[in-house]
């Protein structure tokens, strides 16, 4: 190669494109401008800023919602059936009762057989929606018995426990549907 055809090519390096032209002539007005121009630019930055602030805070809010929106939908999935469960229970004491009672005709027998058929059928189902029986001997609890009555303590029976059961308490998972209602040694 000789002089000659290296030097176009440096040449076109040395001279700068019309883009660049364009955008330097471009960033010299916009200087200017901003030199000549009554806009507070502290002001503007500060109401950016402001502007910022928000919108961050904005999102957040929409994240904590979203959050909460998920965490009561699954609250709402985790405790489904409580109103059923709930209005089953009187039904399943009644059931009890009815099979506590003693027969001595051949034909209550029977009919006391499909009681219990009905109990045992009514029972399995709630167990299966995981309505639980509350455990209401030993120890008194009141976030799982409630206290309608209260007897002296003695030898068999110590303070703060349970004496008798006067109704069985039930839970749907964690939940409390019906506290159990005891007799409570004092």
């Amino acid at each position: 190669m000789t002089d000659k055809e290296k030097a176009p090519a440096t040449d076109a390096k040395e001279t700068p494109s019309l883009k660049d032209e364009i955008a330097a002539e471009m960033q010299a007005d916009l200087a200017d401008e901003v030199q000549t121009a009554d806009v507070d630019v502290e002001a503007l930055l500060k109401e950016r800023d402001d502007f910022e602030d928000k919108y961050l805070r904005a999102a957040a809010e929409i994240s904590n919602m979203n959050n909460r929106f998920k965490k009561e939908r699954a609250q709402l999935l985790k405790y489904d059936g409580q109103k059923l469960a709930t209005a089953v229970l009187p039904v399943l004491d009644n059931l009890a009762r009815a099979l506590d009672t003693t027969v001595t005709e051949d034909g209550a027998e029977s009919l006391k057989k499909g009681v219990e058929m009905v109990y045992t059928h009514l029972d399995n189902a709630l167990k299966e929606a995981a309505v639980t029986e509350i455990d209401a001997s030993g120890k008194f609890d009141p976030t799982l018995h409630q206290a309608v009555q209260t007897v002296p303590a003695d030898a068999e029976h110590e303070k703060d426990t349970v004496v008798t059961v006067l109704q069985k308490g039930y839970m749907l998972k964690d939940r409390v549907l019906r506290p159990a209602m005891v007799v409570v040694a004092n």
